[in-house]
């Protein structure tokens, strides 16, 4: 008898135990570490900071410390580097699968060599890809590109929403894929995550300053990281996290949440509060595995590369905020070249489309390396008949945004002279065009030398479109080829600053 009672005094603890936990409140905190890195096209990166082998030994290192780690990319991998001008990104794609992302956002170099090359990166790659607001021609998904994503921590329930810049038809070679905006929808795909049941809503954005800060405005996402603009920024403002990331992993921002989770009496709240860890990519030890890969890939390109092709008599500049706002020899050449190669009037190339970002003395060699380390995408010569009002069109184009470092801005052959007013509106800057001499007659015609990527509308050069194309992309050169070719012909280049573009 004394067993049995024992037995029913034991279940009778049992229940009032059930019941009390019933009416108790149940707590679980989740600890999440976030890092997100993007415009990173160069696989050894900047001196000794940044590269794929010390970014890869970081995300290591954390993924093994906390499962809950989650590792983004926001866009701009493929392109423009030097070797992915010659192996169209898929080295990128290479070693960032050794340590795979839980999520990938295109930038707009994604789409730099056009839509089967990135489709065919997005297939070798080991993790997944995904737009919200990316779409082919008729509104449909693009294959291997998903959108949100949820992962599960515990009991907590987070939302991955990856957004694409709206921009990409106009800066890379995207074709007639269409891209909703990104602000915009960004917040509507954050807003439907939460509606959905997620408890945290993470956004991998690529985007400008101006779409990331209405989204910050928003507060839509608990957390974003974004890309695209070069610039390092970590804000918060006590409801959302902004992280803007810095290029080449040079510089990582860790975002680390403590994330408390209840539940009382079928309600359930989520709190959660950052707090950051910046790494220098310097003081990190690469990771041995992806650092093998990284020096067969150095060894390729030193050994194709290093070739010198001619010297240059006069000094030459790339830096982005010369060939961005003004005359560069840099510039000159380059127009000039292509200029030469297809006997037109006038050669327009985009100053974006020159990349090294360096200076060159009088008498420096230059190599192969140089020059495709200058020319990176693979954009290739074309040439079109065109009206004098659609060459003005073109290049109201090149100086609209000329306040802003834009990458339109036009860099022009030998013959040309623009005079632009920076302080008109845009659409109203130029004051005159020159073409050897004789102002730019509106319902003349004249052949005119570019690339690809603005013929097929790239950086706002909609009005090439109107010409009668002579050569295209497919039955052009090699950009880069041409100003090879050009200089060994030449063995000295003499490009110097004219006064060819003047701002009054």
């Amino acid at each position: 008898m004394k067993l049995v009672c024992k037995t029913r005094l034991g279940t009778t603890v049992a229940a009032l135990a059930l019941a009390l936990m019933a009416t108790t409140a149940q707590a679980e905190t989740v600890k999440i570490t976030i890092l997100g890195v993007g415009d990173m096209p160069l696989f050894d990166g900047v001196g000794d900071r940044g590269g794929y082998a010390r970014l890869n030994a970081v995300a290591r290192a954390e993924r093994e410390a906390n499962p809950n780690f989650i590792y983004l990319l926001d866009g701009d991998l493929i392109s423009p580097s030097l070797l992915s001008g010659l192996d169209k990104g898929a080295n990128t794609i290479a070693l960032t699968s050794i340590v795979p992302f839980d999520l990938a956002v295109p930038g707009n170099h994604e789409f730099d060599f056009g839509q089967e090359v990135f489709k065919a990166r997005v297939a070798e790659a080991k993790y997944p890809w995904g737009a919200v607001n990316l779409t082919d021609a008729v509104g449909q998904p693009i294959a291997g590109v998903g959108g949100t994503i949820v992962k599960q921590y515990g009991s907590l329930k987070v939302a991955l929403v990856p957004v694409t810049q709206d921009s990409a038809g106009e800066t890379s070679s995207l074709g007639d894929w269409k891209v909703a905006p990104s602000a915009d929808s960004a917040i509507a795909a954050a807003k439907d995550a939460r509606k959905a049941g997620a408890d945290l809503v993470i956004g991998v954005i690529h985007a400008a300053h101006v779409d990331d800060q209405k989204i910050y405005a928003s507060h839509a996402f608990d957390v974003f990281v974004s890309g695209d603009d070069h610039d390092y920024i970590l804000a918060y403002d006590g409801i959302s996290v902004y992280a803007e990331t810095f290029t080449d992993a040079q510089k990582l921002s860790l975002i680390d949440l403590a994330v408390d989770v209840q539940e009382k009496d079928g309600k359930r709240s989520v709190k959660w509060y950052p707090t950051f860890r910046t790494i220098d990519t310097a003081e990190v030890l690469p990771d041995p595995e992806t650092q093998k890969v990284v020096d067969g890939y150095k060894d390729k390109l030193n050994a194709d590369l290093a070739t010198v092709i001619g010297t240059t008599e006069g000094p030459l500049d790339s830096r982005r905020n010369i060939v961005r706002k003004q005359e560069s020899a840099m510039g000159n050449l380059i127009a000039d070249t292509i200029k030469a190669a297809t006997g037109a009037d006038i050669a327009i190339v985009n100053g974006g489309g020159i990349r090294a970002d360096k200076q060159y003395a009088a008498g420096a060699t230059l190599t192969r390396k140089d020059i495709l380390s200058e020319l990176p995408f693979g954009n290739t010569t074309s040439l079109i008949e065109i009206k004098g009002a659609d060459l003005l069109a073109a290049l109201e184009n090149g100086v609209s945004q000329v306040e802003n470092g834009a990458g339109r801005f036009p860099q022009v052959s030998a013959g040309t002279k623009i005079v632009y007013d920076a302080a008109a509106a845009p659409g109203k800057r130029l004051v005159a065009v020159e073409i050897d001499g004789k102002a730019v007659d509106p319902e003349a015609s004249y052949k005119l030398a570019t690339n690809d990527f603005m013929l097929s509308g790239g950086d706002g050069y909609t009005s090439l479109a109107k010409g009668k194309v002579l050569i295209d992309g497919k039955g052009g050169k090699l950009l880069a080829t041409e100003v090879i070719d050009y200089i060994a012909a030449h063995k000295t280049v003499e490009a110097k600053l004219e006064g060819r573009i003047a701002a009054k």
